[in-house]
């Protein structure tokens, strides 16, 4: 058994070696007794930050997989439509040379020289002998049509065999991507639910607290003019203000982020693509100093979230679940770019 007694001191130790050894252990014993504050914590609102950002990028990839299906259908139901015209074309030439072979059968099997010898008539033999000969060159080429036809008819149904199996490669993506979402997003919900009343009212505020007076961005008033369109498109982004964040809605009574900008510019007349990645190339590129009302404001370097720039530092945007649509500073996150429709 071991034993816990305090050994005496060395006589072969001075007192400065005494001294150090004591001042060693004061030094442990006070780095045992470090309060557990000092012990970095997580953020419960940084997280939820994470989460809305990461349910965004899901929101976009939902997008892009559900706008990629929506284009496949099209593209098949063209596919489809052919097919069944050239099927038609198809049953028609068949039918052509069932009638040409049943006239070369009434002609009759004998050797032409033979039936001209037998024949009372051998002017009308010959004469019927050449319409046979046009019968024959145009049964003919009549078979090379529907030889054609249906090469370009297994051409088509492979093709759309190939893009059916896309189109369901796209709608399982768009289907991974919703769940993922909603996910986020619930456990974000959980999150501020939470939270302390005071500390999710502290979380709005710093939400809508931005860099934008450190910018001096032009407002409506001596900047250049937005276009009509542009206006167009504000007042209508303007009119949705207080409607409700709702996952993957384009309005008019919900909007998500790029959402909101593609009705908005709809009501100008203008079609934007559905995702904010797409919609930042949807015109020209311009620097942040010089937005105008109506510019599209993307953020993140992955351009997952986008706003219209309204003038005065400002945009409007449907920020996330719980937060209706409304005006916050164009510098709340980092923008990656600036697009002129």
């Amino acid at each position: 058994m071991g034993s816990h007694r305090r050994l005496a001191p060395s006589p072969g130790l001075d007192r400065g070696t005494t001294v150090a050894v004591s001042l060693l252990s004061a030094a442990a014993a006070a780095l045992g007794t470090v309060p557990a504050t000092a012990v970095p914590h997580d953020d419960p609102t940084a997280d939820v930050d994470r989460l809305y950002e990461e349910a965004e990028r899901a929101t976009e990839a939902y997008h892009r997989a559900d706008s990629r299906a929506g284009t496949l259908r099209g593209r098949i139901n063209t596919v489809q439509d052919e097919i069944a015209r050239q099927q038609e074309r198809v049953n028609t030439l068949r039918e052509a040379l069932g009638s040409l072979a049943g006239a070369q059968y009434r002609s009759g099997g004998l050797d032409p020289s033979l039936t001209l010898l037998l024949s009372d008539d051998p002017e009308d033999y010959l004469e019927r002998a050449s319409v046979l000969d046009r019968l024959t060159a145009r049964q003919a080429g009549r078979l090379k049509e529907l030889q054609k036809a249906g090469r370009s008819l297994d051409q088509n149904r492979a093709k759309a065999s190939d893009e059916l199996k896309e189109l369901e490669r796209s709608r399982r993506a768009a289907a991974a991507h919703k769940k993922t979402v909603k996910r986020k997003l619930a456990e974000a919900r959980r999150l501020l639910d939470a939270l302390p009343e005071a500390e999710r009212a502290a979380y709005e505020r710093a939400a809508r607290s931005g860099g934008s007076g450190l910018l001096g961005l032009p407002g409506p008033v001596g900047a250049a003019a937005a276009s009509g369109r542009a206006a167009a498109a504000v007042a209508a982004a303007h009119s949705a203000l207080g409607s409700p964040y709702v996952w993957g809605a384009n309005g008019p009574s919900g909007f998500d982020c790029s959402g909101l900008m593609q009705w908005s510019y709809a009501q100008a007349g203008v079609a934007l693509p559905r995702t904010s990645q797409a919609q930042r190339h949807a015109g020209r590129q311009v620097p942040l100093s010089q937005a105008r009302p109506g510019d599209l404001v993307l953020y993140r370097s992955d351009a997952s979230h986008v706003g219209m720039y309204a003038g005065n530092g400002q945009v409007i945007h449907a920020p996330y679940p719980g937060a209706p649509v409304r005006y916050d500073p164009v510098g709340m996150m980092p923008v990656s770019s600036v697009t002129r429709v």
